[in-house]
């Protein structure tokens, strides 16, 4: 065996060693912890950051400038009552996959809109978003 082919052994014998870790250590569900991203500001820069970011993906146009509900979707002063952080923003992430749940399936027959998923928003946004929700009352 010459030198190289020793070399290349070796570099795809420590390839294979570290893709089986990678494969025995890889997590298949996306978990969001609960970080606190703003423990350094105050809580009014938070809340202005959350009405920024709630203006900015348009929530008011369908749940109100005051965010207690209209026609088009359900008042958001109740989130506190169904949601955890983490499930809030996977929620946000992807609306379909809620349906299906007979809460859900009543908000489609009184309000006949869908709630538009914001998969492609940063998931920072999405925990500031969730957070502000979480301190309404």
């Amino acid at each position: 065996m010459t030198n190289a082919q020793k070399w290349i052994s070796a570099f795809l014998g420590l390839f294979l060693i570290l893709f089986i870790v990678s494969r025995v250590t890889k997590s298949d569900d996306i978990i969001l912890e609960e970080y606190d991203y703003y423990s350094n500001e105050s809580a009014s820069e938070t809340i202005d950051e959350g009405l920024t970011l709630i203006n900015q993906f348009e929530c008011i146009a369908c749940h109100g400038a005051d965010l207690k509900g209209t026609k088009l979707a359900p008042g958001l002063f109740s989130a506190k009552e169904y949601w955890s952080r983490s499930n809030l923003i996977n929620y946000l992430r992807n609306p379909s996959s809620y349906e299906g749940d007979a809460r859900f399936e009543g908000y489609k027959k009184a309000y006949k809109t869908i709630m538009p998923p914001y998969g492609n928003k940063d998931i920072k946004e999405l925990g500031v978003i969730a957070d502000y929700l979480l301190k309404l009352e």
